[in-house]
Parts: structure tokens; sequence; C-alpha cells
């Protein structure tokens, strides 16, 4: 993996991890990865996946040590963002939420915002990720991904061989199915109505911090208390 620079943007970073694989993977592996995300982005349709104005219903987060916790506790003093991740080993994973929380946990400590990071991957796997890289983001698991196919944000890869092979996606996320969310970052408010919406079908193509920032700002300046629009997990 490429190292990271301090400010690196999140596209130049994932310009370097793009060229090492060009170097270092076999054609057919990055044709076939390259294939997945252009697939992704082809099929992105934004009347099915969670928006701006949609009202998010509660629901139920595990941290590193799998204690729940809900998402009108996260949002119960105003904002917070949420960020849709992989999994702990994911190459890109360890290139954006590090990238994150440089740029976005001590700004949104400052406007009181707590930022949330989620995958389906099981706690004790997940934390990996947390002490990798001394987050001081909150990592979740969103168990079984009830939460990202609610917000219509989970896929099935186009390759699922049968019988799985060792190292699977489901063996890695300990979720035992290839199921996995699409990156995204979610502003939500107190009353759990989603404010700003990034959704990255691509994982090597991600909102950058600044744009977060700059949403923040506005949002939590406004402090808007606008209803919802639509429901989106009902």
């Amino acid at each position: 993996m490429p190292s990271q620079a301090a400010g690196e943007s999140l596209a130049t970073a994932f310009a370097s991890l793009e060229a090492e694989r060009e170097r270092s993977w076999a054609p057919e592996q990055l044709a076939q990865n390259r294939a997945q995300r252009q697939a992704l982005r082809d099929s992105l349709d934004v009347t099915r996946v969670v928006g701006v104005g949609d009202r998010l219903d509660d629901f139920i987060l595990e941290d590193a040590a799998g204690r729940e916790f809900r998402l009108s506790d996260v949002v119960a003093n105003g904002q917070a963002l949420l960020l849709f991740f992989r999994y702990a080993d994911c190459p890109a994973d360890n290139i954006a939420l590090p990238i994150y929380d440089r740029g976005l946990s001590q700004p949104s400590r400052a406007l009181g915002v707590p930022v949330v990071a989620i995958s389906p991957q099981v706690p004790e796997k997940l934390d990996a990720i947390r002490s990798r890289h001394d987050l001081q983001l909150t990592v979740a698991t969103d168990r079984n991904n009830r939460v990202a196919r609610a917000l219509g944000l989970t896929f099935t890869p186009l390759a699922t061989p049968e019988p799985p092979p060792a190292g699977w996606i489901g063996e890695i996320t300990g979720t035992g199915t290839w199921e996995l969310p699409q990156t995204a970052a979610l502003i939500v408010d107190r009353h759990r109505v989603v404010r700003f919406a990034a959704i990255s079908p691509d994982w090597l193509d991600r909102v950058e911090p600044d744009v977060i920032r700059d949403a923040l700002d506005r949002i939590v300046g406004a402090d808007s208390t606008t209803p919802s629009l639509r429901s989106a997990t009902s």
C-alpha cells in the first residue's frame, strides 16, 4: 500500500494505490476490480439510495466491544457524521479512514459533531482498523448490513464463486455473505434527517474531507429544524 503524505487528498492517495496495482496485479485481477467499480457507478439509482431530506428510522450499531448503541443517542445533541466503509483490511478503507480522521475529527469535535465509521464487519475483526491508525473517530458494526441495506447502499460483487474460496469476503468480514456496503458520507441532524449525502459506488472515488467540513460548517451554523421530506428506512 502506498504511504500517505500529511495533507494528501483522497484522490491523490487513491491514484497512487491504483498505480501500484497496475504495477503489481495480474491484468485479469485489475480488470475485474475496475469492472466491479464501473458496474456500481453505472447501476447507481439516486432515487433508491439514501438522500438529503430522508428521515432515518432509529437503528442500532455495535462498538468495538460489541456494546449496542442507537443513532438517536449519537444525534441527541445535534448533528452526526456517518461514514460507511467496507472492512478493516480493505486497502482503500485504510487510506480513506485515516485521511477522514485527520481532516474531520478535530473540527467535528469543535462543532460537537460525533463521527462514526460504519462497516458490516463483526466487532472483533473491525476494531483492527481503529487501532492500526489510532483513529479518533468511532468505528462501529452494522450487524448483517441491516442499516446499509435499508439505505439502499449494499451490493453483491459480480464474481461470487461457489463454493467460496479461502479468504472470501464473508470470511473476512465475519458476515458469511458476499454483501458489502457502498461507501458513503451522511450528515444527520438531531431529528435523524439527512442533511448531506455523498454516495460513492466506486470506493476509489470518495468525497474529500474539505467538502464534508464545508457542509458541516453550513449545517451546524444553520441548525435547521426542517422536517423530513421522505422516510429512508421505513
